[in-house]
């Protein structure tokens, strides 16, 4: 499994890239796209929707199952992954490029885990 190191993770296996602009890009972890199985749909917020720490903003549905995505951080999207509505097996593709929203305006992050602490955290889910 792969855990950038540049990337923070979040405990319901979500990652965060801060971008040089302050803005911050959510996607799932590799994890997160190899429990879930081949995904087949991607639902996504609205470009101007908040969101919040630990809040639902979309979710994702796989052969198994529909699981929802929250937020690290507490914000304003600026932009979502369209690419995502038209090719969800992107994310079980190339998890980390398959981001799914950039958030402007961040108000509030969670206690985010680092490349090591999450890889960690993961062995102790299984």
């Amino acid at each position: 499994m792969n855990f950038p190191k540049e990337l923070k993770y979040s405990k319901s296996h979500e990652w965060v890239k801060i971008e040089e602009d302050g803005t911050m890009l959510i996607g799932i972890t590799d994890y997160a796209q190899k429990e879930l199985g081949d995904l087949v749909f991607v639902n996504l917020p609205e470009e101007g929707d908040s969101v919040s720490v630990g809040e639902t903003f979309g979710d994702v549905e796989s052969v198994k199952a529909v699981s929802d995505v929250y937020s690290p951080v507490t914000g304003t999207v600026c932009a979502i992954n369209e690419d995502l509505l038209d090719a969800p097996q992107s994310i079980n593709e190339d998890p980390y490029g398959a981001w799914f929203i950039r958030v402007s305006d961040v108000s509030e992050t969670e206690e985010f885990l680092d490349a090591d602490a999450y890889e960690a955290f993961t062995k102790e889910e299984q």
